[in-house]
């Protein structure tokens, strides 16, 4: 009964888990059809000309991704919404592109990092 019961609690695992990936339903033209996407398993998607059809075929086809992956020791990506993020970005830029924002930031009197960070925010 121990085994059924931690069968049944993995199983509830994976299904919590699956629920929490991010999951984007759009019309394709050129299927004419929607498509279901999920943005953690980007070689997954579901077509059906019903929009919630789409996202429930989407939804089973991952719970079996998930289950395989599982029984075969892969690792399982993590949703977004579950993963931790530090707020530290490193981006590489050209010298010269450094330079100019580094004239930008002191023309401005903020420190670079808070120059890029306002900017980011900006958009």
């Amino acid at each position: 009964m121990g085994d059924d019961l931690g069968k049944l609690e993995s199983k509830a695992k994976k299904a919590s888990l699956v629920a929490h990936y991010r999951y984007s339903v759009a019309w394709s033209p050129e299927d004419e059809e929607y498509v279901a996407t999920v943005t953690e398993f980007p070689s997954l998607s579901w077509l059906d000309t019903d929009k919630e059809e789409a996202l429930r075929g989407l939804e089973r086809l991952l719970q079996e991704v998930v289950a395989d992956m599982a029984e075969n020791g892969e690792e399982i990506p993590l949703p977004f919404a579950e993963r931790k993020y530090s707020g530290n970005l490193k981006v590489r830029v050209s010298p010269e592109k450094h330079r100019q924002l580094a004239i930008s930031a002191q023309e401005q009197g903020v420190s670079l990092n808070r120059y890029l960070t306002e900017r980011l925010i900006a958009g």
